[in-house]
């Protein structure tokens, strides 16, 4: 199932439950997995609401003042000891490190000193794991969503007055397409922001799909526009085991940098994040030979990568366009064969494997402690990979 979220007047993680639940998530079922987490002093509640006269469900997450700053790895333990299922643990995971990284940028200090209530209250655990398992529940596969309308002006919070969209939410939001219309106020959280970049695999139209059920999911404020997110969910003609997203390719031609210095710039661009780093041969004008780099990345690395780029090459400029990308589904599995232990790639089409691929690192490893040539190791393993039951 797909899930497109039309985010005209924000997002925040209660907002986007609410909608779920308004598309027939079952709330039951909801709260039977969150509250597999160890945390308390909180309950749930959902409700219809009107937005502007349009009806909406609300989800609440009421704390019952027991407050308890925590650090990121005190919700990773959190979750780590829930029993949630792997896709929902890693995920949540990750959105915390989303939210601790954007902090701590904001704040200056590492991301595991950061003390904060923003990442420590219980209605961020609770939108977060809250989301993930909703859609999990709803067996909502690929995620796409709308451009962010970030809201205009200003908020006020423990820190001060800042303009909208906050600092952290602005850091997490890096890479992503956003606007602001003349409504007044923060639409965009930074637990909002987190979970919906870290799900969604494209930012733009609505894709072409046949809606089965949309739900609306309200947020706190009367605006003059309803304050809701609205989800579309999809299960008819959209179904694919080609998994897609939205890749940068950076781009430069260069013809007066020294060639050895090419392997230093393919190391750092890797080490920071690029997807893919490759070379063409090209003419230039006047017939001059030159090379052109190319580098992909995901949208919200880009203009990170390519300062990196501009500094450690000779280029004064560079071409940014997005590409849509399809994908085989990968998964990583660890056999153990006669020379050893050997991790493998593994492709997956409407639910079959089509390709298993061992790690080039691993077979080079063997070899050198083997003596074996690399490309025995790899046929030798290869022909000794069996798939456990």
């Amino acid at each position: 199932m797909l899930a497109y979220f039309d985010c005209f007047s924000g997002i925040s993680g209660d907002m986007l439950i609410g909608s779920l639940l308004d598309a027939g998530l079952d709330f039951s079922a909801l709260q039977t997995e969150l509250s597999k987490m160890q945390v308390d002093g909180y309950t749930l509640a959902v409700r219809k609401v009107s937005k502007q006269h349009l009806a909406a469900s609300k989800f609440d997450v009421i704390d019952e003042g027991q407050k308890a700053y925590r650090h990121l790895r005190d919700l990773n333990e959190i979750v780590d000891g829930a029993g949630l299922s792997p896709a929902v643990r890693d995920k949540a995971k990750r959105i915390f490190s989303r939210i601790a990284a954007a902090e701590a940028k904001v704040h200056g200090m590492p991301a595991e000193k950061v003390h904060f209530h923003e990442i420590g209250a219980v209605d961020t655990i609770i939108d977060v794991v809250g989301a993930l398992s909703g859609l999990e529940l709803l067996g909502v596969r690929r995620v796409i969503s709308s451009r962010l309308n970030v809201g205009c002006g200003s908020i006020t919070f423990s820190h001060g007055k800042y303009p909208v969209p906050a600092p952290a939410t602005a850091e997490i939001l890096t890479g992503v397409p956003i606007y602001a219309t003349e409504i007044e106020g923060e639409l965009v959280t930074p637990t909002g922001a987190a979970i919906i970049t870290e799900l969604a695999e494209s930012f733009g139209p609505m894709p072409t799909l046949a809606a089965g059920r949309i739900g609306y999911g309200a947020g706190d404020k009367d605006l003059a526009q309803p304050n809701v997110l609205r989800v579309f969910l999809s299960q008819a003609g959209i179904e694919s085991d080609l998994e897609r997203d939205e890749v940068c390719v950076i781009e430069t031609n260069i013809d007066d940098m020294n060639p050895q210095l090419y392997e230093t710039v393919f190391e750092k661009m890797l080490s920071a994040g690029a997807l893919d780093v490759y070379t063409s041969n090209i003419l230039m004008k006047k017939n001059r030979p030159a090379i052109r780099l190319s580098v992909l990345c995901r949208p919200q690395d880009q203009r990170r990568l390519t300062q990196l780029l501009l500094l450690e090459t000779t280029s004064l400029g560079v071409r940014v366009r997005r590409e849509n990308r399809q994908k085989l589904k990968r998964e990583s599995l660890t056999v153990q064969t006669s020379l050893g232990k050997v991790r493998f790639k593994l492709a997956m089409l409407d639910g079959e494997e089509v390709k298993a691929s061992p790690e080039y690192e691993d077979c080079k490893r063997i070899a050198t402690a083997t003596g074996l040539p690399v490309r025995v190791v790899m046929d030798k393993v290869k022909s000794e990979f069996r798939r456990p039951n």
